[in-house]
């Protein structure tokens, strides 16, 4: 029978104590190493027993071999609670506090052109004109001789135009369209009159300055019908600019001009006053060229296969971009199309505040 050893005892309770008193895995590791590591105290003990006679060993073996059972099951014991406890502290500092708001994300915001765009087609839509879109890259003949370009104007010419290199099998240089008047001719070329069409889009022409970017917007008009004259063009155009610049009325003025493809054609103008740094409308002594327009010209419906006999109509073409210049202050066009978001956020729209004539535009 075996008799209890008070020095074993007390080895188990300091052990047990440092045990409990432990307060991270590495001071565990300590406690541990220096019980049951090669040199730990238990350890020694241990390899004390071949040193012993056999009745010895059958006492000294079972309270030895228990000593060391019990002091790795509580080794264990605390180490699990020392992780759950660091599992505990983890999940309180990486938990995310759901009773307050979501960070803000970056918004993104409608560019000026593409607002002053959709007001501009809410407005014409609003007066009966549909939507009508063509190709960036135009032929001759649709950009140009249909349009009654004569063979040597002044727009077919190298510094006005983006051409493209020569077909290898016809020679023909196509172009960056110069205008969407080819949208024009192909509406007139592929539907039958009456026909009332706004088209929008980009432009190219060789120009760089604070008005001008060799990538612009435009939107034209076209009416075709059989009694269309000068009086609708004009009511049209004041009806537009009163309404897109939201004010009662606009006083303007139709000055004398030339395009090849209308006759006669007129550039709008509208009363304005620069003198206090600021531009007003229908005020003051100076006037502002808005637009260029005219009736179609003859030759231009011949080409598409009207006759005009029987058919007349009008035109008309304006910048969008420098319209959103005119009405939101931006003095600069070519920051318009240089990609700075810094830029963007002072001068873009909520992409949820669509125009609407009826609840506002702007």
């Amino acid at each position: 029978m075996s008799h209890p050893d008070p020095a074993l005892a007390q080895l188990e309770l300091d052990l047990i104590n440092a045990i409990g008193s432990a307060e991270s895995a590495a001071a565990l590791e300590e406690v541990r190493v220096a019980a049951l590591g090669k040199s730990g105290s238990i350890s020694g003990l241990l390899k004390g027993m071949g040193a012993m006679s056999p009745d010895e060993r059958r006492e000294r073996g079972p309270q030895l071999n228990g000593l060391r059972d019990r002091v790795s099951s509580a080794i264990a014991a605390r180490k699990s609670e020392l992780e759950a406890a660091e599992l505990d502290a983890r999940l309180l500092s990486e938990r995310i506090d759901l009773t307050l708001p979501a960070r803000p994300r970056r918004r993104g915001a409608v560019h000026p052109t593409m607002q002053v765009m959709d007001e501009m087609i809410a407005i014409f839509a609003e007066m009966g004109f549909a939507v009508a879109e063509g190709p960036d890259i135009e032929d001759d003949f649709h950009n140009f001789t249909a349009l009654n370009f004569p063979p040597k104007h002044p727009a077919r010419e190298m510094h006005d135009t983006f051409f493209l290199k020569p077909d290898p099998a016809t020679g023909e240089r196509r172009v960056l369209r110069t205008h969407t008047s080819p949208v024009q001719v192909r509406t007139m070329m592929s539907q039958q009159p009456p026909i009332r069409i706004i088209a929008p889009g980009r432009t190219f022409r060789k120009d760089s300055d604070a008005t001008h970017t060799p990538m612009f917007h435009q939107i034209e008009g076209l009416v075709i019908d059989r009694n269309v004259h000068m009086g609708h063009l004009k009511t049209t155009l004041q009806t537009f600019i009163a309404r897109f610049f939201e004010l009662d009325g606009v006083e303007a003025r139709f000055r004398p001009h030339h395009f090849p493809f209308t006759e006669p054609s007129a550039e709008m103008d509208i009363r304005c006053d620069r003198s206090g740094g600021k531009l007003v409308f229908n005020t003051g002594d100076d006037w502002l060229e808005i637009l260029g327009c005219g009736m179609v010209h003859p030759n231009v419906l011949k080409a598409c296969g009207l006759d005009p006999d029987e058919w007349q109509g009008f035109a008309f073409g304006m910048g969008v971009d420098r319209l959103a210049m005119l009405k939101y202050g931006v003095p600069d066009l070519r920051p318009m199309f240089e990609a700075d978001t810094r830029w963007l956020k002072h001068y873009g729209f909520s992409a949820f505040a669509a125009p609407n004539p009826a609840s506002g535009l702007s």
